[in-house]
């Protein structure tokens, strides 16, 4: 079973994005912050982590870069509601970059690649 994390401020888009992908078949589970989402990812391992850019008063970049040294095993894809972040360096180091939407197919097809390049791996 693959296990998804998503880390969100805003509660209507946790409970959206993980109503949608437990209706795919996955494990989810929301945090509303880094600290949260850093608990999670103590006790569980996540196929993938669905990451907000802006949260309240922290950066989802600052959490992206130590998902990056620390869990080289788990995609992180970044979720926000503004494109301009895809020039930003430190963006890149993402695995996947979504812009939110009330349509879910973007993110669906973006979850299922890099679960699919996981697996290949």
């Amino acid at each position: 079973m693959n296990r998804i994390l998503i880390v969100d401020d805003e509660a209507s888009i946790r409970l959206l994005y993980s109503q949608e992908l437990m209706d795919e078949g996955y494990e989810v589970d929301t945090a509303g912050t880094i600290s949260e989402a850093l608990g999670l990812l103590s006790e569980k391992s996540y196929s993938v982590t669905l990451l907000d850019i802006k949260l309240k008063n922290e950066s989802g970049l600052d959490l992206l870069q130590k998902l990056v040294k620390e869990r080289n095993d788990m995609a992180v894809i970044l979720s926000t509601a503004f494109s301009c972040y895809k020039d930003d360096f430190s963006a890149w180091l993402a695995d996947g970059y979504v812009v939110k939407s009330s349509d879910m197919k973007e993110l669906k097809d973006e979850i299922k690649r890099l679960i699919e390049r996981k697996r290949a791996r």
